[in-house]
């Protein structure tokens, strides 16, 4: 079933709409990580500013600059980890408008259902954001004392949220709130591995921009073939 839900995704990635995300999704992730290094920045300007005085040294006015390198060298690094979280949470955000092509494409016997308000959508993405980026930056200790495992972490960890949170956002919308996690409740196994195969290739440069769009695409194929059995 995923594998099936997987590939009617891919066959609608031309749609426009499908494109309209994708470009969305990249300005507005690229928008916020170079927000975050600038505020970075902004905070090593304000605690060390040009001159610092350090034990035996004395006064020094390379620190800044050793900062600054160090922190752009950080935020690069930082930005392998977190550029998937981040990139999936955007995304998330407009996944009403993912399913909706899928939904108009493949299932155009449903009835209409009223888009999701912007502020709601935002508040939800906000959340999912903060609960994706603090279990990745925890996930930095496990991967310090499993390293050979921590490819295997990462892909686990973030296929539960990935998933969990994208079926969730594709059931809500036919199902409520409320139902949606029940049902998610009765099927956490197959989308657990449906979240797991999504997150994989998202440690692909390029490839991991694309990814989120056919995830939600696919979670909202899920939906309707779970939901089909009940």
């Amino acid at each position: 079933m995923i594998f099936q839900a997987f590939f009617l995704a891919l066959g609608q990635i031309g749609d426009p709409r499908f494109r309209r995300v994708l470009l969305l999704g990249i300005g507005l992730t690229f928008a916020l990580l170079v927000a975050a290094y600038a505020g970075f920045l902004v905070l090593i300007e304000v605690f060390v500013g040009n001159e610092a005085t350090l034990p035996v040294l004395g006064e020094v006015h390379w620190l800044n600059d050793l900062l600054s390198l160090s922190s752009f060298i950080f935020m690069m690094v930082l930005s392998v980890f977190l550029m998937i979280p981040v990139a999936s949470a955007i995304t998330s955000m407009f996944l009403d408008e993912v399913a909706q092509a899928v939904e108009d494409r493949h299932y155009p016997s449903l009835p209409p259902v009223p888009r999701v308000p912007f502020w709601d959508a935002l508040r939800d993405t906000v959340n999912f954001l903060g609960v994706l980026i603090g279990a990745n930056l925890l996930a930095f200790i496990l991967y310090a004392l499993f390293p050979p495992a921590s490819l295997f972490i990462f892909w686990a960890l973030n296929g539960f949220l990935l998933g969990r949170e994208y079926f969730t956002l594709a059931a809500m919308r036919r199902l409520g709130r409320q139902r949606a996690k029940e049902l998610r409740a009765r099927h956490a196994g197959t989308i657990w591995a449906a979240g797991t195969l999504m997150a994989i290739p998202l440690s692909v440069p390029l490839l991991n921009l694309v990814i989120p769009i056919l995830g939600a695409a696919t979670f909202t194929h899920i939906f309707h073939r779970v939901a089909a059995r009940r």
